[in-house]
C-alpha cells in the first residue's frame, strides 16, 4: 500500500458516510457504507484475522479511495443503494441481483392507493424512497393510516362501477380503516385531500397537516363533537411525535438556503445546506481555486449564481456568512447574514463544515508536494510526537551482552530519514560490572553528547532509546548532567508492544501500527539492534581467539585465562605491558609464564 494511501486513510472522517474503493484505471470496485468512515476503511487494511479470498483479492486491487461524509447512517444507506445501481462495482453482491429498498408509492388512479413496493413501474405513480428501514416505512404507513381514512382494496372504482353499485363494504370500513368509496360514501374531492396530505407528510413538509388537523379539532370542539375532536388530537400527537424524531433544526424555521465560504492561500470551500421546514434535507461542498485572489464575497456570490444558472429550485431567503450584493444575482431573494438565532447556528454548523474540508484539502496537497517518502515520515513522526522542529537528524542507542560478558552498545545515526553510516559509533562499556542494561545506557549516552560538546558538533533533533521507561530514564540521567535534558526530544520504544515513551511521561503512546512514523522508529531501532549486534558478535570473537591463544602456555588455566582477558582485555596490551605490571596484575609466577609464551613466539 502506497504511503499516499495510508495517510489518505489516517485522514479519513470519524463519520457516517459511504467509501468507494478504486482500482488502477479508476474504476469502482467496491463501494460500501460505514458509521465511522475512518473505523471501517481501516479494517481492510488491519493485520489480524485473514480476510476471505474474495476480500483480500479486492485489498490488493484498491489503488484509492473516494468517500462521501453524510448526517447519518440511514442517508448513508439510501447514497449506497443508490451508488451501487448505478456503478454495479464487482465485489458488491448486495443489491446487484435486482433486491432494493422498498417506496412508498401513490397509484396513479382514482381513489389513488398507499403502498409500499420494491418495483418502480413507469405508469405515472408516484415513488418516495426508497427507505432502508422497512421498520421506518412502515411506521410511516401506520401515521398515514392512522389519520387518514385510505382504501386498501384493488377494486377499480370508476364512477361507472360504483354507481352500478358493483362493490360492497369491506371489513375495513366497519372498523373505521376506510370511508366507503367503493360505494359513493366519500367523495373523489374528499379522498384527495387526505392525498395531499399524504405527499405533505412523505416530503417532510408537515405544517399544512398541522394546521389542517388543528382547524379540524377545533370545528369539533365548537360543535360539541368530542370524540371527534379527540380523534384529531390524537393524530396531532402521532404527527408530534414523528416530526421530533426527524432531523429538525428549528421548527420556527421554513424553507432556507444556507451558504458559507471559508479560504486560505489559493483555495476556499463554499458549503450548502438546504433547509426545508427547518430541517437539513440536503448538503453539499464545492471547493474552488483562486486564481486571481478573488475575496470570499465574490467567491460566494459566484457559487450563488452558478446555483441559479443550473435552474436549480431554491428557496426564497438565503442565509450566508458574507454580505451578497442582490444586484450582482439575477434572480430576486432575500438575503441575510444572521448575528444571533437559529439562523446563527445554522451559519456556524455550515462553517465548520467548510473549514473541516478546507483543512482536508489543503492537508492533502502539501502532503503531495514533498517530495520524498523519507521526507513524509518525518513530517508524519514530527507530528506524531508535536515536535518544534523536523527531525531530520535522529540517533538511536542499543545495548548487547551475553549473560554480562563482553557488554557494548551501539550509536546509529539517520540524517533526512537515511541512515548515515558514517556517523555510526559503537562503545566498550567501561564503567558497568555485569548485565545492567540501565547503567549502561546512562554511560554511552554520557559519553555521546559529552564528545559532542566537547568538538562543538551538531547535536540531534530527536534522540530515540531502544527500551522502555528504565532505561530511557537512565538516558535522561545523563542528559540532565550535559544540562541537555528537554533541550533534545528523547522517546524509548519498548519492543512487546511498539510502545512509546516519553520523558516525564508514565503513560506511553500507542502510534497506529501503519503509520510512517512508526515505520520509521522501528527502522531506526533495528538497525541500532543489528549494529550493536555485529559489533558484539565481533568482541566475542575476538575473545576467542585471545582465549585459544592463552591456552597454549603450559600452567595457564581456565581461571588463570580470565584473570588475564579481565586484566589486559586483549593480547596486543598484554605483549605491550612490562614485566613490572605483569607482577602487579598477574603475579610472579603467571607473569613469568606470559614472558616466556611471548620471547618463544607463542602468543
Amino acid at each position: 500500500m502506497s504511503i499516499a494511501l495510508q495517510t489518505k486513510i489516517r485522514n479519513l472522517p470519524d463519520a457516517p458516510g459511504v467509501y468507494r474503493f478504486l482500482d488502477k484505471n479508476n474504476k469502482f470496485i467496491y463501494i460500501g457504507k460505514a458509521k465511522s468512515l475512518r473505523k471501517r476503511v481501516s479494517s481492510y487494511f488491519l493485520k489480524g484475522p485473514k480476510h476471505s479470498y474474495r476480500i483480500a483479492k479486492m485489498v490488493s486491487l484498491i489503488e484509492d479511495i473516494a468517500y462521501t461524509v453524510v448526517n447519518s447512517e440511514v442517508e448513508a444507506l439510501l447514497l449506497e443503494n443508490n451508488l451501487i445501481k448505478t456503478h454495479q462495482p464487482k465485489y458488491n453482491i448486495l443489491l446487484k441481483d435486482g433486491k432494493t429498498y422498498p417506496y412508498i408509492c401513490i397509484k396513479k388512479e382514482r381513489f389513488p392507493r398507499v403502498f409500499s413496493t420494491r418495483t418502480k413501474i413507469d405508469d405515472g405513480s408516484t415513488y418516495y424512497g426508497p427507505y432502508p428501514s422497512v421498520w421506518v416505512l412502515n411506521s410511516l404507513l401506520d401515521l398515514i393510516r392512522g389519520f387518514l381514512k385510505l382504501r386498501n382494496c384493488n377494486y377499480h372504482l370508476s364512477e361507472a362501477n360504483i354507481k352500478a353499485e358493483k362493490f360492497r363494504r369491506c371489513l375495513e370500513y366497519q372498523i373505521g380503516n376506510c370511508a366507503g368509496p367503493c360505494e359513493g360514501l366519500q367523495s373523489e374531492e374528499d379522498y384527495m385531500r387526505g392525498i395531499a396530505q399524504v405527499r405533505n407528510i412523505l416530503k417532510g413538509r408537515l405544517t399544512p397537516v398541522f394546521n389542517q388537523l388543528q382547524e379540524l379539532m377545533q370545528e369539533s370542539a365548537e360543535k360539541y363533537e368530542f370524540e371527534k375532536a379527540e380523534y384529531y388530537r390524537k393524530r396531532l400527537e402521532k404527527l408530534k411525535q414523528y416530526r421530533q424524531k426527524s432531523t429538525v433544526v428549528s421548527a420556527t424555521l421554513g424553507d432556507l438556503e444556507v451558504l458559507t465560504v471559508e479560504s486560505e492561500k489559493h483555495l476556499a470551500v463554499v458549503n450548502h445546506f438546504k433547509i426545508s421546514e427547518g430541517a437539513i434535507v440536503q448538503t453539499h461542498a464545492w471547493e474552488i481555486k483562486r486564481s486571481n485572489q478573488e475575496e470570499d464575497r465574490e467567491i460566494l456570490q459566484a457559487t450563488l449564481e452558478h446555483m441559479v444558472a443550473d435552474e436549480k429550485e431554491l428557496a426564497a431567503e438565503i442565509v450566508t456568512n458574507l454580505p451578497i450584493d442582490p444586484e450582482s444575482i439575477s434572480k430576486e431573494f432575500t438575503f441575510t447574514v444572521p448575528k444571533i438565532g437559529d439562523k446563527k447556528h445554522l451559519v456556524s454548523l455550515s462553517l465548520k463544515n467548510s473549514r473541516t474540508l478546507l483543512t482536508e484539502k489543503l492537508y492533502k496537497q502539501n502532503f503531495q508536494k514533498r517530495s520524498t517518502p523519507n521526507e513524509r515520515m518525518m513530517q508524519e513522526l514530527q507530528q506524531v510526537l508535536k515536535l518544534d522542529k523536523l527531525p531530520d537528524h535522529i540517533e538511536c542507542f542499543d545495548n548487547s551482552n551475553f549473560q554480562g560478558s563482553q557488554p557494548v552498545a551501539s550509536c546509529v545515526v539517520f540524517k533526512n530519514g537515511k541512515a548515515a553510516k558514517r556517523d555510526y559509533r559503537h562503545f566498550k562499556i567501561k564503567t558497568v560490572e555485569g548485565p545492567d542494561d540501565f547503567a549502561s545506557m546512562k554511560e554511552i549516552v554520557y559519553r555521546r553528547y559529552k564528545r559532542l560538546l566537547d568538538e562543538n558538533e551538531p547535536l540531534p533533533k530527536l534522540i530515540v532509546i531502544d527500551g522502555g521507561k528504565g532505561q530511557l530514564s537512565s538516558a535522561a540521567e545523563s542528559l540532565k548532567e550535559l544540562d541537555l535534558l528537554y533541550k533534545i526530544p528523547m522517546i524509548g520504544i519498548a519492543k512487546r508492544l511498539e510502545e512509546i515513551y516519553r520523558v516525564g511521561d508514565p503513560v506511553p503512546l500507542y502510534i497506529d501500527k501503519k503509520s510512517p512514523a512508526l515505520i520509521l522508529i522501528q527502522r531506526i531501532r533495528n538497525e541500532a539492534h543489528r549494529f550493536a549486534i555485529t559489533f558484539h558478535r565481533d568482541q566475542r570473537s575476538n575473545a576467542a581467539r585471545q582465549r585459544s591463544f592463552l591456552t597454549q602456555i603450559k600452567g595457564i588455566g581456565p581461571q588463570a585465562e580470565k584473570e588475564i582477558i579481565r586484566a589486559f582485555r586483549s593480547v596486543k596490551k598484554l605483549k605491550a605491558a612490562s614485566k613490572e605490571e605483569l607482577i602487579d596484575k598477574l603475579g610472579e609466577r603467571k607473569a613469568n609464564l606470559i614472558l616466556t609464551a611471548i620471547k618463544d613466539g607463542v602468543i
